[in-house]
């Protein structure tokens, strides 16, 4: 019984690669190694980018004798990817799975259940700590010199961090699952938890330079203050190869999946069961007031936006980013303006402005998919006594009524930081409004 639902869950983890979920259908090979070679390539840009900061961090820490410190950077920022990657996953996996009520219904004892749901979290932690830790330990090979002790050690590092993920996991993922289960519009904190990762990735991404030279000057007053926090100390020393630490690091790590295992094991069913159920609305007692039909269609294709977190990251970011450049704008006028005039653009200063604008403009893309995202619910919209062009136009309005605020938005603040006159300002305004609407 153990091994079908362990065989079910690994089936599950792969169905992202094998299942084409907008038809239903499982995909060609064709489809699958093209997938798979595009995942392949996405996870080498961000391995390489971690291989990057491997380089610069390993010769020079390993000259100081800091080889422990390198481990210990690198076991953290493997271990906060990890953790970020597999939070959502845990919620998902463990507490809202959609045949939780199916495997409960059957004899199979919970605890089956729960260690081969731990068993899918598990692999996805894996997976991202990995893009961290594998450039690390391959860096560290080509670079300093080994022995078998060091790398066995080094071996089973990487599989205590998963484990230790995993007790994370489970943790923040119960705080998750916690809170969509009592949240209204659960797709918003999807997309708040995701601007969060992004915002610190870029933000990592533009400072690494200034991180690394930060890093190698201050070398050892990090290493002493890294040194007072014992787990860190104990997973970089044993990716040093230190046998007494990897003891106490795997202490550790035990010691935490005991807790999680038990923890859970108390409350799975009842998260479980609660998720899985859904609660009648209340509405409250009176007269209901109608609305016209354009009212009506737009209110369905808002709430179709607001309910889909990869819909709004995938084609409202441009929402975001208007009020960035905007404040940006306001905040960096002088030192715009510098730059405009020591490349030699000074006189192109309005259209470059527009430019930037109608680029950002163009990450919004609201109106085309909405069509598609019909799907097999399209009928519904063609059976309604409407016209054709209402159920359009509603798309059409969602699109400027998401993007023409932060637009506009974004134009009055280059019109003030630019210091631009009212006839300039008026073609600053309108011209990204025009192109939002094209």
């Amino acid at each position: 019984m153990l091994k079908a639902l362990i065989k079910k869950q690994l089936m599950e983890v792969n169905t992202w690669l094998l299942l084409d979920k907008a038809k239903g259908t499982r995909r060609s090979k064709g489809g699958i190694i093209g997938l798979a070679l595009l995942y392949a390539f996405l996870f080498l840009v961000l391995g390489g980018m971690f291989c990057v900061f491997a380089t610069e961090l390993c010769e020079p820490l390993h000259e100081m004798g800091l080889d422990w410190l390198y481990f210990a950077m690198m076991g953290l920022m493997a271990l906060l990817l990890g953790l970020f990657g597999s939070v959502f996953n845990t919620s998902a996996t463990l507490y809202q799975a959609k045949d939780n009520a199916l495997l409960l219904s059957l004899p199979i004892p919970p605890r089956y259940i729960l260690a081969v749901r731990l068993f899918g979290v598990w692999i996805w932690s894996l997976i991202y700590e990995a893009l961290v830790f594998v450039p690390a330990l391959l860096i560290y090979w080509l670079c300093c010199p080994v022995n078998a002790v060091v790398i066995v050690c080094q071996l089973l590092l990487p599989v205590l961090m998963s484990l230790l993920i995993l007790a994370l996991a489970c943790a923040l993922g119960w705080v998750v699952a916690k809170i969509s289960a009592k949240a209204k519009r659960k797709s918003f904190v999807t997309v708040v938890m995701s601007i969060v990762f992004l915002a610190a990735y870029y933000l990592f991404y533009f400072r690494i330079n200034e991180i690394l030279q930060s890093v190698l000057v201050n070398a050892e007053a990090i290493g002493s203050v890294m040194g007072k926090i014992f787990p860190v100390y104990w997973m970089g020393k044993a990716g040093a190869g230190g046998i007494l630490e990897l003891l106490l690091f795997t202490v550790l790590v035990c010691a935490c999946m005991a807790v999680t295992i038990w923890v859970m094991s108390r409350s799975f069913l009842k998260m479980a069961t609660v998720s899985t159920t859904s609660g009648g609305k209340a509405y409250r007692k009176g007269a209901m007031k109608a609305g016209n039909q354009d009212g009506a269609l737009l209110k369905k294709e808002l709430r179709r936006f607001g309910a889909s977190a990869t819909y709004m990251m995938n084609c409202g970011l441009g929402c975001l980013l208007f009020p960035v450049l905007g404040i940006a704008a306001l905040l960096k006028a002088d030192l715009i303006l510098n730059v405009v005039d020591a490349i030699g653009l000074s006189a192109h200063l309005l259209p470059v402005a527009c430019g930037a604008m109608c680029m950002a403009a163009s990450m919004n893309a609201i109106s085309a998919p909405s069509i598609s995202l019909e799907g097999k619910q399209l009928w519904l919209a063609q059976s309604l006594p409407i016209q054709p062009w209402q159920a359009l136009n509603a798309k059409l309005r969602l699109h400027l009524l998401i993007s023409l605020p932060p637009t506009v938005f974004c134009a009055l603040c280059v019109c003030i930081a630019l210091k631009l006159n009212l006839l300039s300002a008026l073609f600053t305004v309108a011209l990204p409004m025009v192109f939002t609407l094209l």
